[in-house]
């Protein structure tokens, strides 16, 4: 492997894995036996919405293969050899045809951070585009355009927010002294 991909793989699994370790919504695994990954599962505790049957309804979680292609660095991909989406299968979306998620034009060198956010974004219904010339799932699009007061499922981020605040100790007051009538 190219020893500048290799690294640059090796700092997106940091990346990526600093931003699973805060967030209380995403759990990142990388592919297992290689020095710098090019695979990795995102796993979202996030709603999105399937169609069971005839009935769209909100699902709780959705996970993500990320993948990176050799000439990822050099030249453009195409998304659906980047990202995939492995479930629910049932996904109801605008931007998605399972195994498929529209995530337009990626550029090159594009990092998995980015990627991740972007998914997140667009499977709870952050980002959205109701236009059916633009859709690669009509149906959901259609739906979505008559419900858009449902949106966006989530607004939780993925980081984890961090207070940093520090406590000063304070003197105990004296109590008064009692009065006698």
């Amino acid at each position: 492997m190219d020893e500048i991909f290799e690294t640059w793989l090796r700092r997106q699994h940091d990346e990526a894995r600093a931003l699973s370790d805060t967030s209380d919504v995403l759990s990142l695994a990388a592919e297992t036996g290689a020095a710098a990954p090019r695979r990795f599962i995102a796993r979202f505790a996030s709603p999105t919405m399937v169609l069971d049957g005839s009935a769209v309804r909100r699902a709780d979680g959705f996970a993500v293969l990320f993948q990176f292609p050799r000439d990822h660095l050099r030249s453009a991909c195409d998304p659906g050899q980047l990202v995939h989406l492995l479930g629910p299968a049932n996904t109801f979306h605008p931007n998605v045809a399972p195994p498929f998620i529209c995530i337009g034009r990626v550029a090159p060198a594009t990092g998995l951070c980015e990627l991740i956010y972007q998914v997140h974004e667009i499977l709870t219904f952050q980002k959205l585009t109701p236009r059916e010339d633009d859709a690669l799932n009509r149906d959901a699009c259609a739906w979505a355009r008559r419900h858009m007061n449902l949106f966006p499922l989530s607004t939780a981020p993925l980081r984890r927010r961090t207070a940093d605040f520090s406590i000063d100790e304070m003197p105990v007051p004296a109590s008064p002294e009692p009065r006698h009538a």
